[in-house]
């Protein structure tokens, strides 16, 4: 499969607003302690986004009950098993005004988040996870209230050309103050159940 390879930087480029950041760092609104992990009924909206890349459990965090309705995220798994690597450059879905791919790292000794304007390289034959607190698509400017249960269509842009609509569900996601996930290398190990672990894997 022909590919486009793009590296990301570590460095963080363009700050995100201190709103958006608690967002994804929880700030008393996203959690892992009371979610329970994606069930089988949420992997079943995994879907292949090409011959090499699948996309497994996504999911939008609720905007009901949080501080500020008009951001969210989506957080997914997305796996390559081919032999060269794709990246990931982009997203939309007619629920947010805005959407960008980002990513939460330690600046000067506190969390930072920062758009990763090169896009989310996926290397041939690992992962990434997008979870809290980590790799992330940010949705900014959004249209309307996401309530638990409800659906999300979000569109995926790969290097390589393909894009891949996903349905995504809408789950209520909330994090006791001062119990946040640690930034990791947002690296996917195919053999962990819990797709919050930060291992390196290769496919063999």
């Amino acid at each position: 499969m022909s590919s486009t390879t793009r590296t990301t930087s570590n460095r963080t480029r363009r700050l995100v607003p201190a709103a958006a950041l608690a967002l994804a760092l929880g700030a008393g609104l996203v959690a892992c302690g009371d979610e329970e992990p994606a069930d089988a009924s949420s992997s079943s909206t995994a879907a292949e986004a090409s011959a090499e890349i699948t996309v497994g459990d996504p999911w939008v965090r609720a905007t009901t009950g949080a501080e500020d309705t008009t951001m969210s995220a989506a957080f997914m798994t997305i796996d390559n098993a081919g032999d060269a690597d794709v990246t990931l450059t982009g997203a939309s879905t007619d629920v947010a005004g805005t959407v960008e791919i980002h990513e939460m790292s330690m600046v000067d000794g506190a969390m930072a988040m920062s758009v990763m304007d090169d896009g989310l390289v996926i290397e041939a034959g690992r992962g990434k996870v997008l979870e809290p607190s980590g790799y992330h698509v940010m949705l900014m400017d959004v249209q309307r209230e996401l309530a638990a249960g409800d659906e999300v269509d979000l569109t995926l842009e790969f290097s390589d050309g393909t894009t891949e609509t996903l349905t995504v569900p809408v789950k209520e996601f909330t994090e006791e103050e001062g119990h946040y996930h640690e930034p990791g290398t947002g690296e996917h190990d195919h053999g962990d159940d819990e797709h919050g672990d930060d291992e390196e894997h290769s496919h063999s």
